[in-house]
């Protein structure tokens, strides 16, 4: 059966899903995809909201007969593939494909940790002991090991660290659960089966083995499917290059405390040296001020009289700790493998300390509690073609947001795929109808003070008018803080009990569940929900976004790329900086209109979308909405859609008129 048989409004599809229109767009896609999986081409295909994008490229997957990665953004996205989208096409298709899940190994129970765990039980609250009591049930009756199936345990709950294992603590064939290892059995199922579904970052990690010598995750295959592709270049920037946190450093130290106590409890300087590690890693967060900060490597010693006294101290602790495992290292295997990893650690150290190269910037990014310190590379191209060019096998890029105003220039540049073929399929929703476009007049400069508080209140009357149902997501956490305590203290002194859920309060997974179920919220966050959500109905019915998402330009990242390019001639702004942003913004919209059936109001606080002459391309990369600046003007769009359906009245057919956004 053809592509377009089985979209066909007769096909298998259709008589599947009641109701079903067969959609252009989607079959135009499907035939893409096809056809690079046919040819062993690469292909980049931007298809909107609606399109049913999932489909168009797991029908033409599974008909290929070949062994098949698809890779996803989310966890959460890569359940509903594997549970639900897959089944459903491989029954609809009729092919007897096999189908596999396969996630880092965090995200499996590990039964030495989990009998660890429960020996020596060193909790600090209640909560974490019910936990564990949890899992270890969970644990007797699962097949999987997934954290995910565990009921009535969170997915970020503390006792997880505990439980699951890493890639540095794990005992591996060595383990006398090795046999019933979950990470071991999803592995092998990955191996032998046709279609697996995985993550970015495990495709990286796997990646990342593949080029340091160490193994490999995945099987090979013969198409490679990236959904949310966008979010390609920030991850494979993570991967190809190297990152050492607190948190590694003290899981050492307190992991050698630990076996140390076992195995060689008459040789005391080997805990000692672990503390001493341990107070180091906090001597050295202390280095610094007490804010969370990115901050650039050549600057540190400028900045912060400690921090290289500091670093020196880390440094030799560490070493230390490496010297008394190798002196006891063959007394277990549990010792032999901390020895290796402090190894690993201090060459990571030692490399980082030396500075920025013509390759990577190194960077340290201050969190509350503890650092991160990276050595990021500036151009992942060349790298990426590395993997591009291991090998003949299509490659397929989807998202809703790859291009910039019809142009893919920023994301094959990023990926080195200049020789890709590109395709766009718009959205089938008819944005002018449902969706209206508010960049409200005389708004203060984007950086000037009061300017959060200028949004909230441009903001309020159309909180009033969709009685809640309302994202405010800002760029910043400051500025999200700022305006959580500000729409509070308006529906307070307007006597209105409406729930503001806050990002932070709880998992991005609570947090929704929450907003979908409680009437009237409003949930105020960063840009940890400006994609990969979807809420459809009156439930969100207004979205806030207060400034356009351009990264800041003290970010040390950003800033080593704008002088790369800046010194081979390139304009990093509109190269760079600008497209970023644009692809960004269209993420933070796509979150509004999920249905055909949605309508709906987009506030964007930022009047250089309208005032700048870069203004242009970013609201003309938006979907194509009904565009105003009056209040009155949206007020009586969206009083007119919930009343009547769609409204005719304020038609707008210029497609840029004067004064409009």
């Amino acid at each position: 059966m053809t592509i377009e048989e089985l979209f066909a409004a007769d096909g298998p599809i259709a008589a599947a899903f009641p109701g079903y229109t067969p959609r252009a767009q989607q079959v135009a896609m499907a035939q893409a995809v096809d056809h690079a999986i046919r040819q062993r081409g690469r292909l980049i295909a931007e298809a909107g909201t609606g399109t049913g994008k999932t489909f168009a490229y797991l029908v033409p997957a599974l008909m290929s007969g070949g062994k098949v990665i698809v890779s996803t953004g989310t966890k959460t996205l890569q359940d509903q593939l594997y549970a639900r989208d897959l089944p459903l096409v491989r029954d609809l298709l009729k092919v007897p494909v096999t189908v596999a899940l396969l996630k880092g190994r965090a995200n499996y129970v590990c039964h030495y940790h989990l009998e660890r765990a429960r020996h020596e039980g060193r909790f600090m609250r209640r909560e974490d002991i019910a936990d564990l009591q949890k899992v270890e049930r969970y644990a007797r009756l699962t097949q999987s090991g997934d954290k995910a199936g565990c009921a009535g345990v969170a997915e970020d709950a503390p006792i997880w660290a505990h439980v699951t294992s890493t890639r540095d603590n794990c005992l591996g064939s060595d383990c006398p659960h090795h046999k019933d290892c979950f990470v071991l059995k999803a592995r092998k199922d990955a191996q032998e089966a046709d279609v697996v579904v995985v993550n970015h970052h495990l495709f990286f990690a796997d990646v990342w083995l593949r080029d340091e010598g160490a193994g490999e995750l995945l099987p090979a295959c013969n198409t490679v499917i990236f959904d949310e592709a966008h979010q390609l270049p920030e991850i494979a920037s993570l991967f190809f290059g190297e990152t050492i946190t607190s948190g590694q450093l003290v899981e050492l130290a307190r992991d050698v405390r630990a076996e140390a106590l076992v195995i060689a409890k008459d040789y005391v300087r080997l805990p000692q040296a672990s503390e001493a590690l341990e107070k180091a890693v906090r001597d050295f967060r202390l280095a610094f001020r007490p804010e969370p900060a990115r901050l650039p490597q050549n600057e540190l010693a400028t900045k912060f009289k400690d921090y290289e006294a500091k670093l020196a101290e880390l440094i030799e602790k560490l070493s230390a700790v490496e010297g008394e495992l190798a002196a006891q290292a063959e007394r277990a295997e549990e010792l032999q493998k901390c020895h290796e990893r402090a190894t690993a650690l201090r060459e990571v150290l030692v490399r980082w300390q030396g500075g920025d190269d013509e390759e990577a910037v190194h960077w340290v990014d201050i969190t509350p509690h503890g650092f991160l310190l990276h050595a990021t590379p500036l151009n992942i191209a060349k790298l990426f073609q590395r993997q591009l060019n291991s090998g003949q096998r299509a490659w397929v890029f989807a998202s809703a947001t790859l291009a910039v105003n019809g142009q893919f220039t920023h994301f094959q540049h990023e990926l080195g795929l200049w020789e890709a073929e590109t395709a766009t399929w718009d959205s089938p929703f008819d944005y002018k109808q449902q969706a209206v476009l508010y960049v409200p007049r005389d708004m203060p400069e984007a950086n000037a003070p009061g300017f959060t508080a200028k949004v909230i209140e441009r903001a309020w009357p159309l909180l009033e008018l969709t009685q809640g149902h309302a994202f405010l997501l800002f760029t910043s956490l400051r500025a999200m803080r700022e305006a959580h305590e500000l729409v509070t203290q308006k529906l307070k002194d307007a006597g209105l009990d409406w729930p503001v859920l806050l990002q932070g309060q709880g998992s991005r997974t609570e947090l929704l569940d929450k907003f979908r179920r409680s009437p009237n919220a409003i949930l105020v966050a960063s840009q940890t929900f400006w994609e990969g959500i979807d809420v459809k109905g009156e439930q969100l019915s207004l979205v806030v976004i207060d400034k356009l998402p351009f990264s800041p330009p003290d970010d040390p990242v950003l800033s080593a790329r704008i002088g790369q390019m800046q010194k081979s001639g390139r304009n990093a702004f509109v190269d760079y900086q600008l497209p970023h942003a644009a692809i960004t913004l269209k993420q933070g919209a796509g979150r509004l209109i999920r249905d055909e059936r949605d309508t709906g109001i987009l506030m964007i606080g930022d009047t250089r979308l309208v005032d700048k002459p870069y203004g242009k391309l970013l609201w003309k990369s938006l979907p194509p909405m009904f565009r105003s600046r009056e209040l009155d003007t949206v007020k009586r769009f969206f009083e007119v859609k919930r009343q009547h359906g769609r409204p005719q009245d304020d038609q707008q057919t210029d497609p840029a008129p004067s004064g409009e956004a």
